[in-house]
């Protein structure tokens, strides 16, 4: 992808100490975002184990209450992956049957995203899907769907299909879409949208969703303490704004709402998500744009939040995880964000006061791209790599020489 080439050509010329500087940018405001560039690798103190291979372009993993494991594919398909390593499609978007198919192709960033299951999944049997969708009139957009989740002797099907969110306006264009999920104690859920890459000045406006973080209720309906809902002119459903390319996004074990987003060359971030924030983008960043020169002379300004860490050379994060096992004890609490750019699991220590510590690249003797990193409800840590053609992995990292029956 273009940042892996713009921040190797920086480091290759020596001129990534540069980009770490200022070059010239504003000292208005107070900047508390920490920067980190590479670190060193963690002990391999730890055994990886397949738990599917043969994937194409996967983008996530859900855990089923039984053991099996969803996955979406990014080309357009839903598999399950059972107990045994077993691979089920339980639905392709490329059917057009109740849905758009959806927009995938190769060079861009477009596809089938996120799969999450309601907290309720075991009552109510409902799963929300993000995808990018096919319109009529040759645009695409992002879409966020539910389906009511079945296994039978005939094999896995969703039902009940209904769309919840379409993000607007939509775009001719395949990059940026954000498109992760998570639900907060409260019921409502968030997912953050891409700023599209060719309109990022939207981000910093509120009549559109590029560049957001939406909050609706589980059945798609606005939330009624959305902080935009009396605003005129604004989309009720946005809860903060000026995001360039969210990857992912967490609820903490404290309570947190963290995001994780893609800058140009470096710049890469992770943000405290507040109700109706703004996090700057493209008037307050530390990025530099691919062309080496700035994206604004602005790395603070009043009205603007700070990221927690700001990445340099880029990492370029996709997933994102707070380790909650007991298989590493050492590890607990921890945040995990997976690397695409720079081909490792960056492992962010989580002091007691809930500030960011010590950085290690973890799992970069693999030398591949990681899609996404979730904390297992077995204890383990899993990993999906993005591998060429349809060689792509789900790998679970359990403690060095320890058996899972």
């Amino acid at each position: 992808m273009r940042t892996f080439s713009i921040t190797l050509a920086l480091a290759a010329t020596g001129l990534f100490v540069a980009a770490c500087s200022n070059q010239g940018a504003s000292q208005t405001g107070d900047k508390t975002s920490q920067l980190a560039g590479r670190v060193d690798a963690g002990e391999v103190n730890y055994d990886l184990e397949t738990v599917a291979d043969g994937l194409d372009h996967p983008w996530s993993i859900a855990f089923l209450p039984d053991g099996g494991v969803l996955v979406t594919e990014r080309t357009g398909k839903l598999l399950l992956i059972g107990t045994d390593g077993a691979k089920q499609t339980v639905y392709d978007f490329n059917s057009g049957e109740e849905f758009p198919e959806v927009h995938y192709g190769g060079g861009i960033q477009a596809g089938l995203f996120d799969v999450v299951l309601h907290p309720e999944f075991e009552d109510n049997s409902q799963i929300y899907i993000s995808y990018a969708a096919k319109l009529d009139d040759g645009t695409n957009t992002l879409l966020l769907t539910r389906f009511s989740y079945s296994a039978s002797d005939a094999g896995p099907q969703l039902s009940d299909g209904k769309q919840l969110f379409a993000a607007s306006p939509s775009r001719i264009q395949g990059n940026h879409y954000g498109a992760r999920l998570i639900f907060l104690p409260d019921g409502t859920l968030m997912m953050p949208v891409g700023d599209a890459f060719h309109f990022r000045e939207e981000a910093q406006t509120l009549d559109n969703h590029f560049g957001k973080i939406v909050r609706l209720n589980d059945d798609g309906t606005v939330p009624a303490d959305n902080p935009f809902v009396d605003e005129p002119g604004a989309l009720p459903e946005i809860w903060s704004y000026g995001h360039r390319n969210p990857q992912g996004i967490i609820l903490t074990a404290d309570g947190r709402v963290l995001e994780n987003e893609h800058g140009p060359a470096g710049g890469d971030e992770v943000n405290e998500i507040k109700r109706g924030a703004n996090y700057g983008w493209p008037t307050v960043t530390y990025a530099l744009d691919y062309s080496g020169g700035r994206v604004s002379p602005f790395e603070a300004l009043d009205g603007t939040e700070q990221s927690l860490v700001h990445f340099t050379p880029s990492i370029a994060p996709s997933g994102f995880a707070q380790y909650s096992g007991d298989a590493f004890p050492d590890w607990q609490g921890d945040l995990f964000v997976s690397a695409l750019a720079l081909k490792h699991v960056r492992q962010i220590e989580m002091n007691a006061d809930g500030s960011l510590g010590k950085q290690l690249e973890l799992f970069g003797e693999l030398d591949v791209r990681f899609r996404d990193v979730r904390s297992g409800p077995d204890g383990f840590l899993y990993l999906l790599t993005e591998e060429e053609g349809a060689q792509s992995k789900i790998l679970r990292v359990v403690p060095k020489s320890a058996a899972v029956e």
